[in-house]
C-alpha cells in the first residue's frame, strides 16, 4: 500500500529540536534520520501514526495522526471493491 503524496500533516520545527533521537526511535516508516542532524528524510513516507510528536520532548514535530493512513485505507478498499473498482485509476495510490 503506498499513501498519498504531499498530503502528510507532518511538521518539524528544527530551532526546537534538542537532538533526543526519540523520533528516530519510534517511526515504523523511518521518516527522521541523523545527517549531522537529525532531519526529515522523505516526509511522504509518513503515515501520520503520530509516534514522533508523542515521544518530542520539545513539541518540534506535530503531526495531524491519521490522515494519510485513513486516504491510504479507504483508497486501498475502493480499489478492491468489484463495483467501485472500475472508476478508480490503478496508477494512482
Amino acid at each position: 500500500m503506498r499513501y498519498l503524496d504531499n498530503v502528510v500533516t507532518l511538521s518539524f520545527t528544527r530551532s526546537k529540536c534538542i537532538e533526543c533521537m526519540r523520533c528516530i526511535e519510534v517511526c515504523p516508516r523511518q521518516v527522521f534520520v541523523m545527517k549531522n542532524t537529525i532531519k526529515l528524510d522523505e516526509k511522504d513516507k509518513c503515515i501520520e501514526c503520530g509516534a514522533c510528536q508523542m515521544n518530542c520532548p520539545t513539541g518540534a514535530i506535530t503531526v495531524d495522526a491519521g490522515v494519510g493512513c485513513a486516504s491510504a485505507i479507504i483508497t486501498s478498499y475502493l480499489k478492491k471493491s468489484k463495483f467501485l473498482s472500475r472508476f478508480i485509476k490503478n496508477d494512482c495510490c
